[in-house]
């Protein structure tokens, strides 16, 4: 016969019980939210309005918990015990969307980058026929008012580290997308910068790309902003020549984790070698919007400008990738304009009286972007 358990031990552990689930909610009503947008990586739901009307009235439950489960109390703890069991312990990642490679790295596998990598998703003959038309309608009209155009596709990191990536996962093809896209484009008159055997000539010798974010890093991004420097200069020689690496000090900083590492709850848990360029000259560009932001800032519209320059002006239509080339092509130009934007857009080159326009796109943007331009 099992002996039944005593009335205060039953009742000591439904009060334990109680009261962890109840810490939270408690935690909230003291004051205490637990959400924390840095860490995570993204925005925290707000608290809702509740305004006299029946849309409000109807919305709030549903906003309210979204409120709640972004803030309640220790949330940013638990989230960093939850990414550390499943990391460390299962070694897994906890995100679906982070993919935990070889040797601490972090590859992005959100925003089609694991059918990237997959390469089981060709472009089909009327996408590049469309790929192709528009961005040759781009560069024509650029010609016909004697500007420079220059297309790029920034490899994402499972491009040019495929060796970190897990041995489980394995590609389904053989070609990217970006392959066919350069193959289509040959022929043109798009000057079309394939960045890869740049990139691979430099790996050798140092690490390109951030091990626990998406991008590249400074010394990435180095190599791919000669490589569009070079192909500017073809068609605008009056664009100075691209810094040396001997204008730069080569700087290594032991940070907390990036990107990718925020997006699975570990950046105060794991770390990053962040390896930076400072440069050895004084830059000349200024930001000038945002008012007070600087060259890497990854916002909408961001505007710099070279006091008193007469050198010729640029636009760049780019995505993230394009945040860390700021710095670096800010210098050669009297006034950029970047745009957070993948297409051409002819106003705004027209209005800014553009010399020079660089269209970039991450590579697994491929998968979805819709090639536009209003160009005639």
């Amino acid at each position: 016969m099992v002996p039944s358990q005593h009335p205060g031990s039953r009742n000591a552990l439904i009060a334990l019980f109680v009261a962890a689930i109840s810490l939270p909610l408690m935690a909230n009503l003291a004051g205490f939210h637990g959400g924390d947008e840095e860490a995570e990586n993204r925005r925290m739901a707000p608290f809702p309005l509740l305004e006299a009307s029946w849309g409000s009235i109807a919305a709030f439950p549903e906003g309210f918990v979204a409120w709640f489960e972004d803030e309640f109390g220790f949330r940013s703890t638990l989230v960093r015990w939850a990414g550390q069991v499943r990391y460390f312990g299962l070694g897994v990642s906890p995100s679906p969307e982070v993919v935990r490679g070889e040797d601490g790295w972090l590859f992005y596998g959100g925003d089609s980058g694991l059918e990237d990598y997959a390469r089981e998703s060709a472009f089909t003959q009327d996408e590049l026929q469309t790929w192709r038309e528009t961005l040759t309608r781009s560069r024509r009209w650029l010609a016909a008012r004697d500007a420079a155009f220059v297309f790029t596709i920034a490899p994402d990191k499972h491009v040019v580290y495929p060796e970190h990536w897990p041995p489980a996962l394995r590609p389904v093809g053989a070609r990217y997308r970006m392959d066919e896209l350069f193959d289509v484009l040959r022929g043109t008159d798009v000057a079309a910068v394939d960045l890869r055997p740049a990139l691979a000539a430099a790996k050798p010798g140092e690490q390109l790309y951030e091990k626990t974010d998406t991008h590249w890093n400074e010394r990435g991004a180095f190599v791919a902003y000669q490589q569009l420097i070079a192909a500017i200069r073809l068609q605008q020689p009056a664009v100075p020549p691209a810094w040396s690496r001997a204008d730069f000090a080569a700087v290594r900083r032991d940070e907390r984790a990036m990107d990718l590492a925020a997006m699975i709850g570990l950046r105060d848990v794991l770390r990053e070698q962040r390896l930076l360029l400072e440069p050895r000259r004084p830059r000349q560009a200024r930001v000038v919007e945002p008012a007070g932001g600087e060259a890497w800032w990854n916002v909408g519209r961001l505007v710099t400008e070279i006091p008193g320059s007469t050198l010729p002006r640029a636009v760049v239509f780019r995505d993230s990738f394009g945040s860390r080339l700021a710095p670096f092509l800010s210098e050669h130009f009297s006034r950029v304009v970047y745009l957070w934007q993948v297409n051409f857009d002819a106003e705004v080159v027209a209005q800014e009286r553009a010399d020079v326009v660089i269209q970039e796109i991450a590579s697994r943007k491929l998968l979805v972007a819709s090639p536009w331009t209003n160009a005639e």
